[in-house]
Order: C-alpha cells, then sequence, then structure tokens
C-alpha cells in the first residue's frame, strides 16, 4: 500500500516513518510537514493510506477530513484521546496515540491492508461491480447495481442487496469512493443510499425500498440537489 505521512512534528515523522519501514507491505511515498505541502503528492500519486495528525498549522487533520470527501484511508494519530470521537464521526480507519509504538502501528496498518484488499472494483463492459472477500480469500462478484443500501457496523458494513446481506470489513469512506457517484449518495455518516431506490422523504428520513433510514442535517441539502425536486 502507498502510504503518507502529515505531521508538523518532525520528531512523529520519524518515528511514523520509521514504523513504515518496517513494515513489508507499506511503501512511503512522502513524509510532510503540512496538509498543502501533503495535498501535491495525493495529485500526482496513488495514495491508499495516510498517517494524519490532528493538531497542525494552517490546516489542521480533521479540517483536512472536513474538506475532502475523496481520499485514502485515513490512521490518525495524535496526543490527545478526545479525538477519538472525530475519529468515528470521520469514517477514518483507525487512531493511534502518541507516542507510536510499532505493535499497535502493525495493527493498525493491517486493518487497512485488510479493507484495501476485501473489496475490489470492476469496470468491464461498462458496468459497475464490486468484489467483496468472502470465506477467506474468495472474491463474489456483486453488480453495484444490485445494491440498494449500506449501513455502517462498528469496523464493517453491511451491504443489502434485494435477497441479501454482505458484511464486510471497510469504513463508509472506503466503499463510498468504490461506488459509482452517479448512483450512490451518502445521507448519514452511518448510511449510503442508491437514489433510484429513494421512494419517499419525511421531515429527516427517507424510505429506501420499505426501509426508513435518517438523514442528518450535514447531507441533506446534498440529497436535496442530487433529486428532482418540483
Amino acid at each position: 500500500m502507498n502510504c503518507l505521512i502529515i505531521d508538523d512534528d518532525e520528531i512523529a515523522r520519524r518515528a511514523v516513518q520509521h514504523c513504515v519501514e518496517r513494515t513489508d507491505f507499506l511503501h512511503l511515498e512522502g513524509s510532510c510537514a503540512s496538509v498543502p505541502e501533503a495535498l501535491k503528492i495525493i495529485r500526482e500519486k496513488k495514495i491508499d493510506l495516510i498517517f494524519l495528525d490532528v493538531e497542525m498549522p494552517e490546516m489542521s487533520g480533521i479540517d483536512f477530513l472536513r474538506t475532502f470527501k475523496e481520499i485514502p484511508q485515513i490512521i490518525l494519530i495524535t496526543g490527545k484521546k478526545e479525538y477519538a470521537a472525530d475519529a468515528f464521526d470521520y469514517d477514518v480507519t483507525d487512531f493511534i496515540l502518541k507516542p507510536v509504538d510499532y505493535p499497535r502501528f502493525l495493527k493498525a496498518s493491517m486493518k487497512a491492508q485488510t479493507i484495501n484488499g476485501s473489496m475490489q472494483v470492476n469496470h468491464e463492459n461498462g458496468e459497475d461491480a464490486l468484489f467483496i472477500k468472502k470465506d477467506g480469500n474468495r472474491l463474489v462478484r456483486l453488480p453495484a447495481k444490485e445494491i440498494i443500501w449500506i449501513e455502517a457496523l462498528a469496523d464493517y458494513v453491511n451491504i443489502h442487496t434485494k435477497d441479501a446481506r454482505h458484511t464486510v470489513l471497510a469504513t463508509m469512506k472506503s466503499i463510498e469512493a468504490k461506488l459509482p457517484q452517479k448512483d450512490f449518495i451518502r445521507i448519514h455518516r452511518s448510511y449510503i443510499v442508491r437514489l433510484d431506490q429513494v421512494s419517499e422523504i419525511e421531515e429527516n428520513s427517507v424510505n429506501v425500498a420499505g426501509k426508513i433510514l435518517p438523514v442528518s442535517r450535514s447531507h441533506k441539502d446534498d440529497l436535496f440537489s442530487r433529486l428532482k425536486l418540483l
């Protein structure tokens, strides 16, 4: 996995870099002191995973998460436990407290690697499909058109179709990035729905194939802008 370190503390960056160098499935593409510096690398190279500090000048790690929708997997690294709530709110892969020790770093990185390999995308013949991992290393093809809604469940997501439910180790952010954007929309930190399956909207909820799901205030305007309102 191609990774990037973003931390304004040089000693902290070196500590994470040392951990990366010890991990054979990680390849360091850059080590940056600020978000603006990192953005140049993100635009030019394929980055799968970012080790992100929270408290930085110019733009904090949380500002970065808040501003950019389509970003790689994130492992937050910070000295304060109170940012754990932000880790959940912004759907990051994991949260590590400083000082970073290698066993904890490896555990978080292996989780990211599992998520990265749990779903593959196929665009052959003009049809979008996910290949999801089932029963060890077996990959099962799931056409995107069959997905009705997706639900976050701790470290996993439940992918609901008309006839089945598939549970996959993934973050909502990682699966959202793999879905065709024209067909799906995030309506809540815990829910993604297929737009053509929305049959009714009332207050702060939607009816999706008979299932009532909540719509958060932060996602409501985006939902309305995607629907053809009369």
